[in-house]
This record gives structure tokens, C-alpha cells and sequence, in this order.
């Protein structure tokens, strides 16, 4: 039997940062085609007032005025679900979040001046006021349908979700989930597709083959990736990437071998 986790909250963000890099590029303001998808609005430097960030493209139509800094934000494309999960446009109100204000500020003044180790300084700025934008819509529950970030924001939902997350490899049953959300079984195998969108069975699958497809891409041997992502034999992970990408784990290596 699976240990419960602690009754802390578990980390819902985390897995997102370590499997998928994050870098930004800025984009001049006055550039209204260009594909920026963070935005800084304000009046000054010292006087940001939201955050505009669009997950899954660019932010046009682009405000007329009040654009402190512009940027496009990588983290992962579509392999990423947590960006596939996010709204069209999330806009945050900096007087509501006091540390992503700061954070924001530090991020307007790096971009306004070019100063040694600037590149690097924004990159960390950005993840983390990406992060702050996550977490704040995480808290708020911002979701119209099923999804992850409808599973992320369950009360108790969350904690099987993490749990996946942190531990893909682990042979989760349904009872050591639903356990670990605080239901009964027949309860959890109600809400979670519910809430997810996705069986737990389906969601476990999705989130180990987004792993894999991760680890192919960065030179990983198809026989150590399905062990270490949780699969039980390569051809068992072979067979469940090839329905999900339409190709064999082997064209991503050799794809990437020739590249």
C-alpha cells in the first residue's frame, strides 16, 4: 500500500518547471505583428499595473498604449499541457498580487537597460512571474470546462494529480489515487474524469508519454526512457507513443540524429 502524502499541500507547479525549459525573448513594443504573448501594462517603469499573458500564442490584438515590455515566452510549446490547459488571455491585476508585483518591476527595469548578465536575469524574472501567473490562476479556478487546471484547482483532486506528476513511474492503482484525494473509489473514478476531462488510467498514460517524448527529443535510448517513465517494456511504450504521435519513438530519435 502507497504511503498518504503529508498533509501539507503538495506542490501543483514544480513538474511543470523541471520538465520543461523556459526562455523569453522581448519584443519591441511598437512591433504590433510580432508574436509576443506577455505583456506588461502600465503608465511607468515603476508604475506596472497587470500582467497580460496569452499561453498558447500571441497577445494581438495588442493594446495601443501603456505597453512597458513585451516578450514572447517559451516553456515547452505544445508538449507542455499545463500551457494547452491555461485561457486564451489571462489578465492579472499586479495590486492583487504584491510578490509578482515586485518581480514585474525587477523585470521592467532588466528589460529597459542593458546591463551585464541581462539575458539571464530576465529568464529567471520571467519563470518566476510565469510561475506567479500559474499559481494565481490555479487559485482563482480559472477554467470554463474540464481540464488540467480544473484538476489542479479541485480542493482534493490536486493531490492525485501531483502525485503522478512527481512519481510517473509508480504503478498507481485507482484505490492508492483515490485514497491519496481523500475519496472512495467509485467517488474519485466519478469526479476525476469529470474534473480532468481524462480516466486517471488515461491521464497517467498522457503525462508519461509527454516525459518520453521529452527525453527522446534530448537523446534518450527508447529501452531506458519507457523504464524510467513507467512503461513496462519498450514495446508497451512504443505501442501507446505511436497511437499517440502517429509515429514510432524511434523517428523522434532518428529525426533528432539528423537534425
Amino acid at each position: 500500500m502507497i504511503e498518504s502524502l503529508p498533509s501539507a499541500r503538495p506542490d501543483r507547479l514544480s513538474a511543470f518547471f523541471q520538465t520543461f525549459d523556459l526562455s523569453v525573448t522581448l519584443i519591441p513594443s511598437h512591433a504590433e505583428d510580432a508574436a509576443a504573448n506577455l505583456l506588461v501594462m502600465g503608465s511607468s517603469d515603476e508604475n506596472a499595473e497587470a500582467i497580460h499573458f496569452c499561453a498558447r500564442g500571441n497577445t494581438e490584438p495588442r493594446p495601443s498604449c501603456g505597453v512597458l515590455v513585451a516578450a514572447a515566452v517559451q516553456f515547452g510549446g505544445l508538449l507542455n499541457p499545463l500551457m494547452n490547459a491555461m485561457p486564451e488571455r489571462l489578465v492579472v491585476a499586479l495590486d492583487e498580487v504584491p510578490t509578482l508585483r515586485a518581480v514585474t518591476v525587477a523585470f521592467v527595469t532588466e528589460a529597459s537597460h542593458s546591463r551585464c548578465g541581462r539575458s539571464v536575469a530576465l529568464d529567471r524574472l520571467c519563470e518566476v512571474i510565469v510561475l506567479l501567473v500559474f499559481r494565481r490562476a490555479i487559485d482563482l479556478g480559472t477554467t470554463t470546462g474540464p481540464g488540467l487546471l480544473a484538476g489542479l484547482s479541485h480542493p482534493t483532486l490536486h493531490r492525485a494529480i501531483v502525485a503522478i506528476h512527481d512519481q510517473p513511474s509508480q504503478p498507481w492503482r485507482i484505490e492508492d489515487l483515490a485514497e491519496i484525494s481523500g475519496m472512495s473509489r467509485s467517488r474519485f473514478m466519478t469526479v476525476f474524469p469529470k474534473v480532468v476531462g481524462a480516466t486517471p488510467a488515461a491521464y497517467l498514460t498522457s503525462w508519461r508519454l509527454t516525459l518520453g517524448c521529452r527525453e527522446l527529443s534530448r537523446g534518450g535510448r527508447v529501452k531506458s526512457v519507457a523504464q524510467r517513465v513507467g512503461f513496462g517494456s519498450a514495446a508497451a511504450f512504443s505501442r501507446a507513443y505511436s497511437r499517440a504521435y502517429g509515429h514510432p519513438p524511434v523517428a523522434m530519435r532518428d529525426a533528432r540524429s539528423h537534425s
